[in-house]
């Protein structure tokens, strides 16, 4: 009777378990039915110039990056003193309060005594529950389409897992309920018994499982050799926002081989010094990152004149966007014969402070466009095939009536 008592305890335990991982799977939030899009404004309004949401180091401005790790480390009464006036918990005393005011130099934090309770909450609300597009796309590959495949797959997981764990505590209860009514059958007879008498939970099952398999070997081999968001770390921090975007400066002056060559080229750091031999200072790092490439070529900034005799040490940049060996794509066609602008396969790059990989660059990415393009007549580089396009006789020429779909076009 121990025994059989045991053996239920232990089945009854995973059973519950399992349910109870099942429904308890993500986050608990705490911060449930505050409104998070006043959390926003809030945040956007008061906080954002000392803080991002992020990584505590990665995203620090003035003060550390805000995530959901606080909630981890300070209680949630804890965080609205603190927001509301810190300078006021610092004077009680309080240990944690000290401790961030002697980590960042004694600066005092901004006060906010106007905040209701209400407020801060929204506002934390908003640091538990980011929008996806405030969120960095920092980690190398760190992909929304990714995510929600792997949260579907887990819950695909975890009902399997239930189901099976169900049908054994419930069979091993019948043989327990068997045992003490003095009816003798052993589990593997009463589970034969049990598959025959309901051959459709059976076969439901088990077709449930071959799905499961089946998608997790789908996304597993759908992402081979695709990098999209991906992000490396540069050895010196350019800002695509500020050259590209607030300076104006056009993509071809550093990137000039993009309108007569195959590849658009990495830009020496003589192109570099064309304005830096003047600026040494920029406005995020000051005179740290710009003080790499005087370095690199040998640049006496405080005479202004190159060291003699100095021997160059290149960039090492890290490239972002590479198509496998057997692909061929060339920018001066797309960029000179297409009028193709840079943002429409490598995304708003202005507005990048550090560039990833916006699009898959898969074939079906690429063949897509060639369906989708028009071909613009009114450029001086199709009229050397006015009969070629005469012979078609189509008011809108796509890339793909130009063979733009052709195998050899794009793999010799």
């Amino acid at each position: 009777m121990f025994l059989m008592f045991g053996k239920t305890t232990l089945y009854f335990s995973f059973f519950l378990f399992t349910f109870c991982s099942f429904f308890s799977f993500g986050q608990v939030d705490y911060l449930v039915g505050h409104d998070i899009q006043k959390g926003e404004e809030l945040f956007k309004a008061n906080c954002t110039s000392c803080h991002k949401l992020g990584d505590e180091k990665k995203a620090r401005l003035i003060g550390p990056g805000l995530n959901v790790e606080i909630f981890e480390e300070y209680t949630q009464e804890w965080l609205i003193e603190w927001i509301r006036n810190s300078s006021a918990l610092i004077e009680t005393g309080d240990e944690q309060a000290i401790a961030i005011f002697e980590e960042y130099n004694q600066s005092v934090m901004t006060a906010f005594p106007t905040l209701s309770d209400d407020d801060v909450r929204d506002i934390l609300a908003y640091i538990e529950n980011p929008p996806v597009e405030e969120v960095a796309v920092v980690e190398v590959v760190e992909n929304k389409d990714v995510k929600s495949e792997n949260i579907s797959t887990q819950t695909l997981l975890i009902l399997v897992l239930a189901l099976v764990s169900v049908f054994g505590f419930l069979t091993f209860l019948k043989n327990s309920l068997k045992k003490a009514s003095n009816i003798e059958e052993t589990i593997f007879q009463g589970l034969k018994k049990w598959v025959s008498s309901n051959i459709a939970i059976v076969l439901i099952v088990v077709h449930l499982g071959v799905l499961v398999v089946i998608v997790i070997g789908w996304q597993s081999l759908s992402k081979i050799g695709i990098s999209q968001n991906y992000k490396p770390a540069q050895p010196i921090e350019f800002s695509h926002k500020l050259h590209a975007g607030e300076q104006g400066i056009d993509c071809n002056y550093c990137h000039s081989s993009a309108r007569k060559s195959k590849h658009s080229g990495i830009p020496s750091a003589n192109v570099c010094m064309n304005c830096h031999a003047n600026i040494v200072e920029g406005p995020v790092h000051g005179t740290k990152e710009i003080a790499k490439i005087y370095k690199a070529v040998g640049y006496d900034v405080d005479s202004r004149s190159y060291i003699e005799g100095y021997e160059q040490q290149p960039i090492k940049w890290v490239r972002i966007h590479n198509l496998p060996n057997h692909a061929y794509f060339n920018h001066s066609q797309h960029v000179v014969a297409g009028n193709i602008e840079c943002q429409e396969c490598h995304g708003a790059i202005e507005e990048m402070d550090v560039v990833y990989q916006k699009e898959k660059l898969t074939m079906g990415w690429c063949i897509n466009c060639h369906r989708d393009s028009k071909i613009d007549l009114d450029n001086p580089y199709y009229h050397e095939y006015d009969d070629w396009v005469e012979k078609h006789k189509k008011a809108d020429l796509t890339v793909e009536d130009i063979g733009g779909l052709e195998c050899g076009k794009c793999h010799y």
